[in-house]
């Protein structure tokens, strides 16, 4: 179980920090776009585009690294001063009945919106945007995989506090 646990940590950490470089992508995209039009008065509706595709990127597939790493807001009124075994507790049950179900509804309620979208590789509205709005909605399917392995991830870390081991400082 542990070599699980470190395998979905390991897949994690390493899409996070190579979607974060998307942040900096998307800033420099954002500034060549500002650039343009208000120096030049030029702009391609593809380029604009691309940053909203790099942000639903970023946040999509960034979420499971920020669970990981408990960045997600949290109302922290009782967990902070709970010890190990409570927040284990809290992030044990949290995860079996809020985020892996919400996760698999997310994935359920969006399958045929997506298999739509590739049945017909829609592409953008507009004339000369990205033709792959399929692929940015694929995003969807992704985060929540993501989201579940790193919530079995989670259970696995509280039920190792849970048994007596040591609690996880870093995750």
């Amino acid at each position: 179980m542990r070599r699980v646990i470190d395998w979905i940590d390991a897949l994690n950490e390493a899409i996070g920090r190579v979607v974060a470089w998307l942040s900096l992508l998307m800033v420099l995209i954002t500034v060549a776009v500002v650039i343009l039009r208000y120096a030049f008065d030029l702009g391609w509706i593809s380029m604009q585009e691309s940053v909203t595709y790099l942000h639903a990127t970023l946040f999509m597939l960034g979420a499971a690294y920020t669970l990981k790493h408990g960045g997600h807001v949290r109302v922290d009124i009782f967990y902070g001063k709970m010890d190990a075994r409570g927040r284990a507790w809290v992030d044990f049950f949290g995860t079996l009945f809020l985020l892996i179900p919400v996760c698999l509804f997310i994935l359920w309620i969006s399958a045929e919106y997506i298999a739509e979208s590739w049945s017909v590789l829609e592409g953008s509205r507009e004339a000369g945007g990205i033709p792959g709005v399929f692929l940015l909605k694929t995003l969807i399917p992704l985060f929540c995989l993501l989201m579940i392995l790193q919530g079995v991830s989670m259970m696995g870390h509280s039920w190792r506090v849970l048994r007596g081991g040591e609690a996880d400082d870093e995750r």
